[in-house]
């Protein structure tokens, strides 16, 4: 937000803020439990902010192309263990280790990037959080994570209705 506020000649339409670590975080999450590898792993949303108010979305998952509910049949650990853990991996990380996971978020800056530049995966997406202009009931102005198709560059709007 700062380099946006103070960059006024880059539209607001070209600015994002990541949220892939934690796209990452719960893509492993899923992967672990279902005993695949996080490849697997596909259409995984996170709605919201880099924060405990996220909301990782397995409704819309995939593992290995079957929805992640479905594959993982347990429905009270997706909402009781999964959700809290990554909304508080972060947390849990710096009172583990005293220090954030640097080298997460540098490889989340590296799947980003080439979340950006390649074509996705048909049917499959990435989050980032753009800029609000008062879209889903979020605030004008603030940065909400949606999810992304590099091929449209347009939001995944039919999740919202699930």
């Amino acid at each position: 937000l700062i380099a946006m506020n103070n960059a006024k000649g880059i539209p607001r339409d070209r600015w994002f803020a990541m949220t892939r670590l934690d796209e990452n975080r719960a893509k492993a999450q899923l992967a672990h439990k279902a005993g695949v590898e996080v490849t697997a792993v596909t259409n995984m949303a996170i709605w919201g902010n880099h924060s405990s108010t996220q909301y990782p979305d397995f409704y819309n998952a995939k593992i290995k192309g079957r929805a992640a509910n479905e594959v993982i049949g347990d429905e009270s650990w997706l909402k009781q263990t999964f959700i809290p853990a990554v909304q508080q991996r972060g947390a849990a990380i710096i009172k583990a280790r005293g220090l954030s996971s640097a080298g997460s978020a540098a490889n989340a800056v590296v799947d980003t990037v080439c979340s950006l530049v390649s074509e996705t995966p048909s049917g499959d997406w990435h989050s980032v959080a753009l800029c609000s202009d008062g879209e889903y009931s979020v605030a004008t102005k603030i940065d909400a994570s949606v999810n992304e198709l590099k091929e449209e560059r347009e939001l995944v709007k039919e999740l919202l209705g699930k």
